[in-house]
């Protein structure tokens, strides 16, 4: 289907990029195909100036901790010792693909610019290993990072969670799981693109044709993701975050999608009802533009949300 065949318009600045896109729909079959695609990006070098370690958390995750390489506690660049703010990062597939270093071109310039650690959580994919397991596996990261805070050099009270489409939805989830367990603190929670809604009932999600992530591969991840809990009434919060009956006390959150992206309807909503619950909330939506649009290198839709991201994570740790 061609960018002026989809049922809302796509920006003309990805229009060309996306027409050399294959077209991706996950599936059993597939699931493996894909999966080879996304290991040319596990290898790809951390940005100059960034340091990144592969760490064990335990016997089933490991994190990757990204560093300015100048700046490391002890270094000759780090003058004054203060403890650094930090964010976990979730990455994306859909909870069925990715690994924690396929983001490192764009969190390097997080490291460098903010001054912040970077914590990418290696958490175990479904089908193989359905909810809870990637939420947990998060979970465990997170009380990683806040019981190393200190020799990371990290200030355990500006921890945030962070993530992309669904490592969106696991970083939405994460926040209800540590604010209903009162364990952990999360300082904010920065959503892009996240896959919240396992119901797949909004206008949005049900677009035919929509690129990079359309609606069949969206059921196909639900389910796997779900497991024995897919098609349930009682699907819990923590594993589709739209279920949420009380957003209350939960971190202040930054939300952005592009317009067309399915799970525009749906986290439009979440942003919304944070807000009625009384959570700050800042939302962006960017019309035209698809699913992950963020990734898109050269785009200049890309770099005004990505700009967007930067400020408000500066405003939170107070370095704006």
């Amino acid at each position: 289907m061609s960018p002026a065949d989809l049922p809302v318009p796509i920006d003309p600045e990805f229009a060309e990029m996306l027409a050399m896109l294959p077209e991706i729909r996950i599936t059993a079959e597939t699931l493996p195909e894909f999966r080879d695609l996304l290991a040319a990006l596990q290898t790809t070098p951390p940005v100059d100036g960034v340091t990144a370690e592969e760490i064990d958390v335990d016997d089933h995750v490991s994190v990757r901790v990204l560093r300015d390489g100048r700046t490391e506690p002890g270094g000759a660049d780090d003058v004054d010792g203060a403890a650094r703010p930090a964010v976990l990062w979730i990455h994306g597939g859909g909870y069925v693909l990715g690994h924690h270093a396929m983001d490192d071109g764009h969190l390097g310039p997080w490291v460098l610019e903010l001054g912040c650690i970077v914590v990418s959580v290696d958490y175990r994919l479904a089908p193989e290993h359905p909810y809870p397991t990637p939420l947990e596996d998060c979970y465990a990261a997170l009380w990683w990072l806040h019981q190393h805070a200190g020799d990371l050099g990290v200030d355990p009270a500006r921890i945030g969670v962070a993530g992309l489409s669904a490592g969106g939805g696991l970083a939405a989830a994460l926040a209800v799981l540590a604010r209903d367990r009162g364990e952990l603190p999360i300082a904010f929670q920065l959503l892009d693109s996240p896959m919240l809604d396992d119901r797949r009932i909004t206008p949005s999600s049900n677009y035919d044709g929509l690129p990079v992530w359309n609606r069949h591969s969206n059921e196909f991840g639900w389910k796997a993701m779900l497991g024995d809990l897919a098609g349930r009434d009682d699907v819990p919060a923590t594993a589709s975050p739209s279920r949420a009956t009380d957003l209350s006390g939960l971190p202040p959150a930054f939300v952005v999608v592009g317009g067309a992206d399915g799970f525009r309807d749906e986290d439009i909503d979440y942003a919304v009802r944070l807000q009625q619950a009384g959570v700050p909330t800042e939302l962006h939506v960017f019309p035209g533009a698809p699913h992950g649009f963020g990734l898109f290198v050269g785009s200049s839709i890309a770099q005004q949300a990505e700009a967007a991201q930067r400020n408000w994570l500066a405003r939170q740790w107070g370095s704006s």
